[in-house]
């Protein structure tokens, strides 16, 4: 097999390369064999043939969710996907400490919320409370960090502002509520108003999370990183490092 054909893949169902995959979506209609064939219907115009309707259950008297078992004969050229690859090395605690206080003599300060009508804090106190998340501990275990966490349903001139009074290093905001691409919305609220009340210099580090996130999309959101689910407080703690300390070393 050439180089090329070992990037061009298809889904695994049975058995390897036979294309079958598993959907599920909700359907704003009761449950009934119409709304079973709808399903069927929709599986087939988004390319899977034959589809089989393999469980329907009723949410509440108006919807119906259903997942849906089929075949595509899509192939997926991995040569071609874009992702950001980590371009900083994993620190550990001990190691992300030394390094803040030899290269900035002082604890790196960082402030993090949770942003606009958003009330979930699970993503941001995963990444700042010391019980921290996956088995690791998280920012405020580093002696080095000041952390700073406002919680939820910060808005942006509240988080502006006491990033200034806290000379904030790096801002982290966490966005859960993706309805109406909400998360994009706030996203781009934030950035434009850390540009307009910093000069381009003293602005913080401008990092966000959630798991609806792409983190292909920094340059786009107006963001210095995008951080998607799974991510760990080590893997956030040591960009902060990279960017922080590191580059301004170097």
């Amino acid at each position: 097999m050439s180089e090329e054909q070992n990037h061009i893949i298809r889904p695994y169902g049975d058995t390897t390369g036979d294309g079958m995959v598993q959907l599920s979506f909700t359907l704003p209609m009761p449950h009934s064999k119409v709304a079973e064939g709808a399903a069927a219907q929709l599986a087939n115009k988004m390319g899977m043939d034959p589809a089989l309707v393999v469980h329907a259950k009723p949410m509440g008297p108006d919807f119906t969710f259903f997942v849906v078992y089929g075949r595509v004969n899509h192939l997926v050229d991995t040569s071609k996907v874009e992702v950001v690859e980590r371009d900083y090395p994993l620190l550990s605690p001990k190691e992300a400490n030394l390094a803040i206080r030899k290269g900035l003599r002082r604890r790196l300060t960082v402030v993090g919320a949770c942003i606009g009508t958003d009330a979930h804090t699970v993503g941001i106190d995963a990444i700042m409370n010391i019980k921290g998340f996956a088995g690791e501990k998280g920012l405020e275990y580093y002696r080095e960090l000041k952390v700073v966490n406002l919680g939820a349903q910060v808005s942006v001139p509240q988080l502006v502002e006491r990033a200034r009074q806290e000379k904030a290093d790096a801002v982290l905001v966490s966005q859960v509520v993706t309805q109406r691409d909400a998360h994009i919305l706030n996203t781009r609220e934030m950035s434009a108003a850390f540009r307009e009340s910093y000069p381009a210099a003293k602005r913080p580090l401008l990092i966000v999370g959630g798991p609806r996130f792409d983190e292909t999309m920094s340059e786009e959101l107006g963001v210095d990183r995008v951080f998607s689910r799974g991510t760990t407080p080590g893997e956030v703690a040591s960009f902060l490092v990279h960017r922080l300390v590191e580059k301004r070393a170097s």
